[in-house]
């Protein structure tokens, strides 16, 4: 078996747990059996890529999400194949590679410019051409590319930023953690004209959202 195939199994096995777990929108799960994570993972914790569902330290402060949470906010999010999807917190790029799968386009925005630039390269050699990466702060979201008919934001904010639900479409979906720094909840907020109603999908631990409509900055 060669290491490309190794890895083809061990991701296959990571669905397949997935699965098992409880997720069960088909089009989320072939995507992420498409997705190499572990290229999107630094090599001293490649061993980890698929073998545990735990979140994983990229650098700078920040973590890859665990396989199970980024399916089950991709679930929640909805995303249909012409949909235009925004992602706030690039990070290493994962989430925007699964997302890149399931939708027309996405743009995604992450704050750090090292983080950013090693993520538009990892989505470009991998050739997803309808992936936008862009430095700026993300909790302004990015108005200059709305509407959106979904919205993943991968980063905790302290309440629900009113200015992401006015860069949705009618009936537009926005999954985001909120609380503290420490532990969240992540909900999905649905806008029906000038309305919101939101549900709770999970209990959650998320790396906090800084900028002018989240954290003012890291903390310590």
């Amino acid at each position: 078996m060669t290491a490309q195939d190794a890895q083809a199994y061990r991701r296959q096995r990571m669905v397949d747990s997935l699965r098992r777990s409880g997720v069960s929108d088909e089009r989320v799960l072939a995507s992420m059996a498409e997705v190499p994570r572990h290229l999107f993972v630094p090599e001293p914790y490649r061993h980890q890529a698929y073998s545990e569902d735990v979140s994983i330290n990229i650098g700078n402060g920040q973590t890859i999400s665990q396989p199970r949470m980024v399916a089950l906010m991709t679930e929640a999010a909805q995303v249909g194949s012409d949909d235009r999807v925004l992602e706030i917190g690039t990070g290493s790029g994962y989430q925007a590679a699964v997302l890149a799968g399931l939708c027309r386009f996405v743009f995604t925005v992450e704050r750090i410019p090292t983080l950013a630039r090693a993520a538009k390269e990892r989505l470009d050699r991998l050739g997803l051409e309808n992936v936008s990466v862009k430095v700026m702060d993300g909790s302004l979201g990015w108005s200059a590319q709305a509407p959106y008919d979904a919205i993943l934001v991968t980063a905790a904010a302290p309440e629900i930023p009113e200015l992401l639900m006015a860069q949705l479409n009618d009936g537009g979906r926005l999954v985001i953690p909120v609380g503290s720094r420490e532990t969240q909840v992540v909900w999905v907020a649905q806008r029906r004209g000038d309305r919101t109603r939101v549900n709770k999908l999970k209990n959650a631990c998320f790396v906090p959202l800084i900028g002018r409509h989240g954290w003012e900055r890291e903390p310590g």
